[in-house]
């Protein structure tokens, strides 16, 4: 008959030690929503197991069976709060794709090209290497690796490049007491393009609509300048965009920003700047003096990123009858800025830019080790005050 009792009655296992910080952190695990649910299971039964219950009614409460509440009793006796988080050797997914194959695959597509094209594709590449496209883009996605995607650059080949660098960078970070900086340049041919049809306006869960196929009727010329300090433009908008017209805007300069404050003038190297004519209307107004940017370095001068706002936000998606509706555009454009104009700051040191352009140059040459560019004169040079 005892033999028969001890048959029937479960076994009573020792409750489980649960220091006060244990019980607090796992009660911080149990309401947290990110914490997994086999963490919470975890949790759920040791602290069951702390409070006496037996393994059999914590099995049926948390719906699970008596080996599960053992297994974690026992690690948790053994290992602590730690053990409750960790995955046993052999357990989870199994990788389809070992650290080889994978290598391959992320070799082929940065050192190869498939037959007949410039870069892989995920479909091309799945074919390939004899694996899925969704393989493909998550290992792509692992590694960092955009194909698809590719960015233009030009590094200057000016002689004098760090000291047109030095020059310009020097009046953006440190302005000249008393004076303007001024940006200068011309946005030449800008369409007046006309869409055949007209496009479905926005709307909720669609976009609006354009048609591709459109008709031209002319092109016009905006010179602008962008006083760097309050963000303002002045603009004016001319058929062509030879010497004469700069000159004109340049007169519209004098008269827009009178007295004898000095204006520096930051301008690219296009010819019309350079112009003889151009040149003795300069000598005979002091108060301005030029400024200008490297060789294939248009990216120094600020008026360039307000031309960048110009198309984005009204040239580009408009639709222009003729010449003189897209210059009215483009003058209501500058209205609406300088009713509350943003000035674009400049961050960017003479050393940060000479540091990312020799890498630049490392890597160039490193590919085409016969193409060499030349490197700036070494020349004293301080920032401009």
């Amino acid at each position: 008959m005892d033999f028969d009792l001890c048959l029937i009655m479960p076994r009573k296992l020792p409750s489980l030690i649960l220091h006060p910080e244990q019980q607090e952190r796992i009660q911080q695990w149990l309401s947290a929503h990110g914490t997994p649910q086999q963490v919470v299971l975890r949790g759920r039964i040791v602290l069951a197991a702390a409070a006496g219950q037996a393994e059999s009614a914590i099995a049926r409460e948390l719906r699970t069976n008596r080996k599960t509440v053992r297994l974690w009793r026992t690690r948790f006796a053994e290992g602590g709060l730690e053990s409750l988080w960790e995955v046993a050797p052999g357990r989870g997914r199994k990788a389809t794709y070992g650290p080889k194959k994978i290598k391959a695959l992320v070799d082929a597509t940065l050192q190869t090209k498939p037959a007949g094209m410039t870069q892989w594709s995920c479909r091309t590449m799945a074919k390939a290497q004899g694996v899925s496209k969704s393989t493909v883009s998550n290992i792509w996605r692992s590694h960092q690796v955009k194909p698809h995607r590719v960015k233009r650059f030009k590094l200057s080949r000016d002689p004098r490049f760090l000291e047109k660098l030095t020059d310009v960078v020097g009046l953006y970070l440190n302005p000249p007491q008393r004076a303007m900086v001024i940006c200068v340049d011309e946005k030449t041919q800008i369409q007046a393009l006309d869409r055949t049809q007209p496009g479905l306006p926005l709307k909720k869960g669609r976009c609006g609509t354009m048609t591709h196929d459109y008709k031209r009727h002319g092109t016009t010329t905006l010179f602008a300048a962008l006083e760097i300090l309050q963000g303002r433009v002045v603009g004016q908008c001319f058929e062509r965009h030879r010497h004469q017209e700069f000159l004109r805007f340049l007169r519209h300069l004098d008269r827009e920003f009178p007295g004898p404050t000095p204006l520096h003038l930051v301008m690219d190297n296009y010819g019309t700047h350079q112009q003889p004519k151009v040149r003795t209307w300069l000598e005979q107004h002091p108060r301005f003096v030029p400024h200008f940017v490297p060789t294939s370095s248009s990216w120094l001068n600020l008026i360039e990123r307000w031309f960048a706002e110009l198309t984005t936000k009204r040239v580009r998606r408009g639709s222009f009858h003729s010449v003189e509706e897209l210059e009215k555009a483009i003058t209501e454009f500058l209205a609406v800025w300088n009713d509350h104009p943003q000035p674009f700051v400049w961050t960017a040191t003479v050393d940060s830019i000479k540091e990312k352009l020799s890498r630049c140059r490392q890597t160039l040459e490193q590919i085409q080790p016969g193409c060499t560019l030349p490197r700036s004169r070494k020349r004293r040079n301080t920032l401009s005050s």
